[in-house]
């Protein structure tokens, strides 16, 4: 109990806090402020930057929207930046209810709107690209608000977060709002250090408390056996429930063809077994899907239908499930339309109906059957639909808007979802715990679990979140229960100079200070951090080296020089097959860059083994060794590693490959696989030979080491093994300080030097001058291209490539710098519309490959190449087809189209303004124009 002093306190605390602006801030609340929404919002109203770190759906929000009172009540302006424009969208929208439109603007890469608002909503990109261009709105800034700032540690954008934290005016305050990180006191270091006058703000409590569940075929069990328990403090798990782990083993051992016919007895999170707690038959009634084995297409898990079905009669919607596929999220509301599944009334779905016909009025009536509107709108109907990437735009806003407000009842969603989009449920089922990174199928980590299922449990609403994993075969309790229980979620910059970023820094504060501008940086601040550890130990090596060094003294002779042979050998004997093994890895590399087209080749082991004739040479990809990319004997497209190809391999015979091979093409690929069937030679090469002749001449060296050995003078010592084993710790730690210097030395100063190699670059091409002080007039140009091929662009204007192109032709040029192929196996003989496009495409390509090499030269990472798959489509659509005939035979969503296409308008804008003629500006924006209608423009707000 509080004594009266404390009482009193308090009483003049709360006194105090009604009179200021917070108190009326509060007061305009429908709810109190949690404690640490009010220590966050007292530290930003006494003129401190903050950091808030907090879970999904904590409120961390207010604390931003309580900057923007102060900025109207002082007659100041403030930035609400977000990493991507749909929650740019959903937080306009936000303040305009609360502020009114006049107050409110929009800047995200195609939507302007009330651009000099006192209250400005954009993409972090747009505030970058403000500052660098000194913009006149930044006059009066008083605060800038960074939505979701742990988006700093994403791989391809978070080098923006870091730029804006760096170059933004002192007098600005900073109010950073993240989900939980385990090093939440780093980053705010790094921000008092670089911004000074800083407080973190912490809290790990979650408004709704999350229960974690398993679904084991068709029954729900609790994972853990205490819901509320944290992680150990020895590092482990929570108890997993033995019900759990007893159906999990019952599953495991039950035959395939009659698993799903066994008995039920599932534990809700109230103790309830059997079936009654769920109200209803197991079957599901009419339209259920019929029983299936354990070990059919979903490995033992019950099926999307039989989720959601049993999710409704639990009274555990609205759901969220994330499949890490878009087909899979398509496929799922298809499995429910199958299945005859209403989760909403039919009065219900005819008004959702009426608002999906309202919404996608701008929309052309021929356009809406290649877009799946009549498909979307029934799922819709009935109260599910999905969400993801490859949808279009306005379709993913009615999904958002009818779910937020509770008309449809389940969502199937990628993970791009998660990222602040305000989309809280009842329930999230997981369907798997592996996911496509781009590259590989890998785990989510725990700080993904943890993201995703924080969208579970809506404040105010519900008293608990829910969150489901579905159990497959083979998938293992324990890593489970590791990534709900895990509360270890280090946040890692990803920062690195650009060729744009480097101009654009010495232009305004010059080379020198732009140095020491990035050496504030939170990557350089980390491997500082990490340098401090890895010196001291170092020092301690070094002191311990002289200790070993001494011990191992001979009186005889230098024993260190006779310990340096007996080392060699021992080297040379333990790692003579793995040094060779090396070398036929590096031959093996180099013969793989050596095929040309048209080769053919024998694959000798694996999987892919068998004949294979080259379709596209090897090209290094992101600083890693190139590979070329075949077609097997059985029509497979495939890029090689060298885990196919283990040692040198040679062209054994060679056959034409027709210029227009197309690999997405059934019969071009047949075509010619039947073409190396007939040619492919008979005979196996023998490829060991030269293996043989370096093993032979290791064994040369190896005798003359040995004969040296015994004729040193230590080699007498009566206690030469005593001083052997004093030796033998030297060089294991020697090897280790080693190590660890080198690993000092990559990173002290390692942003500063990547800047200076940068700035060395620049200056061979003439964007810097010869100095490398001053920005040149090429510079000036590069400086307002911001795209992540920026160099290639800028290489483009200096080289006239898109002089002579029309405007639908630049549009189609323009897209092979946004291109991203979604697989490896690209188009490798992409269509062009015109000869002036290809043209442009082969010019495009030639700059890039001499970039290339000056990057390589420089030590710089790779600029991935310029991909004409898009120029095709693009060029269509800026001619003004219908949406029908652009996608037409392309393997693309109309969502992604429509992504690109505006990627596409924002890097014409750049062009129209950095371009040195008047009749490339001119084509610039018609450009722009043709692209930007249609369902493209559909979305923008007016």
């Amino acid at each position: 109990m509080a004594t009266p002093a404390e009482r009193f306190a308090e009483a003049a605390r709360r006194r105090a806090r009604d009179a200021s602006e917070l108190g009326a801030f509060e007061a305009s609340m429908d709810f109190p402020l949690d404690d640490f929404q009010i220590e966050a919002c007292e530290a930003v109203e006494a003129g401190k930057g903050v950091l808030v770190a907090a879970p999904t759906g904590a409120g961390k929000t207010i604390v931003g929207e309580f900057a923007v009172h102060l900025a109207l009540t002082r007659g100041q302006k403030a930035f609400y930046t977000t990493p991507i424009k749909a929650l740019s969208n959903q937080k306009y929208h936000d303040l305009v209810a609360r502020h009114g439109a006049r107050n409110v603007g929009l800047l995200t890469g195609d939507s302007s709107v009330n651009g000099e608002a006192p209250i400005v909503v954009m993409t972090t990109e747009v505030l970058r690209n403000m500052m660098y261009a000194g913009s006149t709105t930044l006059r009066g800034l008083g605060f800038v608000v960074m939505d979701e700032v742990h988006y700093l540690a994403d791989r391809f954008r978070g080098a923006v977060w870091e730029e804006v934290i760096i170059h933004l005016p002192e007098d600005v305050q900073l109010i950073s709002l993240s989900a939980t990180v385990s090093n939440a006191e780093e980053f705010g270091a790094w921000l008092a250090e670089v911004r000074g006058n800083h407080e973190v703000v912490l809290s790990e409590t979650r408004p709704v408390p999350l229960w974690q569940h398993v679904q084991v075929g068709p029954d729900l069990y609790d994972l853990f056996v205490d819901q509320t328990a944290g992680p150990r403090e020895d590092g482990g798990v929570p108890r997993i429930d033995p019900d759990l782990l007893d159906a999990v083993r019952q599953s495991d051992r039950a035959p395939v063809e009659d698993s799903r016919h066994r008995g039920h007895g599932g534990r809700d999170r109230r103790g309830g077994r059997g079936a009654d707690r769920r109200g209803g038959d197991r079957r599901g009634g009419p339209g259920s899907e019929p029983p299936r084995p354990a070990g059919g297409p979903r490995g033992g898990g019950a099926s999307r239908t039989e989720i959601i079905r049993q999710l409704d009669r639990d009274g555990l919607l609205p759901a969220i499930t994330f499949i890490f596929s878009r087909v899979g999220c398509e496929g799922a509301v298809q499995q429910l339309l199958r299945n005859g599944v209403r989760l909403v009334p039919e009065v219900e779905g005819e008004r959702i109906r009426r608002t999906v016909e309202e919404r996608i009025q701008s929309l052309h009536d021929e356009d809406l059957g290649i877009l799946g509107y009549h498909d979307f709108v029934e799922g819709l109907s009935r109260g599910y639909a999905a969400h993801h990437a490859g949808m279009l735009p306005i379709f993913r806003e009615v999904v958002e808007e009818l779910f937020t407000t509770g008309r449809i009842r389940a969502v199937f969603a990628t993970e791009t979802l998660a990222l602040g989009i305000n989309m809280p449920a009842r329930t999230v089922v997981l369907e798997k715990l592996v996911k496509f990174n781009g590259e590989n199928h890998v785990d989510i980590s725990p700080a993904e679990y943890t993201q995703l299922t924080g969208r579970a449990g809506r404040r105010g609403i519900d008293i608990e979140g829910h969150a489901v994993v579905v159990w497959n075969r083979g998938m293992d309790l324990f890593h489970v229960a590791g990534l709900a229980s895990t509360r270890t979620y280090p946040l890692k910059s990803s920062f690195t100079p650009t060729y744009n970023m480097a101009v654009n820094l010495v232009s305004r504060v010059g080379r020198q200070t732009a140095r020491e501008v990035l050496e504030t940086s939170f990557a350089q601040f980390q491997a500082d951090r990490a340098v401090v550890g890895l010196a001291t130990s170092v020092r301690k090596n070094e002191e311990a080296l002289e200790g070993y060094a001494e011990a191992m003294h001979c009186h005889l002779g230098d024993f260190r020089e006779y310990a340096a042979m007996r080392h060699q050998i021992s080297q040379i004997e333990k790692d003579g097959a793995k040094q060779r093994s090396a070398s036929r890895r590096a031959e093996a590399a180099v013969s793989l860059e050596a095929l040309a087209v048209g080769d053919v080749i024998r694959i000798p082991a694996g999987r892919r083994a068998g004949y294979a004739v080259v379709v596209q040479k090897a090209r290094s990809h992101r600083g890693a060794a190139g590979a070329p990319t075949v077609l097997t004997e059985d029509k497979q497209i495939r890029r090689l590693s060298l885990d196919d190809v283990p040692h040198a391999i040679e062209a054994l015979s060679h056959i034409p490959v027709p210029g227009h091979f197309n690999p997405k093409s059934p019969k071009s690929r047949s075509d010619l696989a039947t073409t190396l069937r007939i040619k492919a030679p008979h005979h196996v090469p023998d490829t060991k030979a030269a293996a043989r002749k370096a093993a032979a001449g290791e064994d040369g060296r190896l005798e003359e080491l040995r004969r040296r050995l015994k004729a040193h003078p230590c080699h007498q010592c009566p206690e030469r093994e005593d001083h052997a084993r004093w030796s033998a710790r030297w060089w294991r730690l020697k090897r280790e300080t080693m190590a660890l210097t080198r690993k000092v030395e990559s990173r002290t100063n390692s942003v500063a030097h990547t800047f200076d190699r940068i700035c060395t670059m620049l200056t061979t091409l003439g964007y810097l001058a010869d100095d490398g002080e001053r920005v040149t007039g090429a510079g000036e140009m590069l400086q307002r291209l911001y795209t992540e091929k920026d160099l290639i662009a800028a290489e483009c204007l200096r080289q006239k490539v898109w002089a002579r192109l029309d405007g639908p032709e630049l549009a189609a040029a323009v897209s092979l710098l946004i291109h991203e192929p979604r697989r490896e196996e690209t188009d490798l003989s992409p269509r062009m519309p015109t000869d002036g496009v290809a043209e442009a495409a082969r010019a495009m390509t030639t700059i890039w490959s001499e970039l290339e090499d000056l990057e390589h030269e420089h030590n710089l990472p790779i600029t991935n190449a310029p991909d004409a798959g898009l120029a095709w489509s693009m060029h269509r659509w800026a001619a003004g087809q219908r949406l029908d005939v652009v996608l037409r035979d392309q393997d693309l969503a109309a969502g992604d189209f429509v992504r690109r296409c505006k990627m596409v308008v924002d890097l014409l804008g750049q062009i129209a303004t950095a371009a040195e003629t008047p009749e490339l500006r001119r084509t610039a924006r018609k450009a722009m124009d043709g692209v930007m209608r249609g369902v493209v423009a559909a979305d923008r707000l007016d």
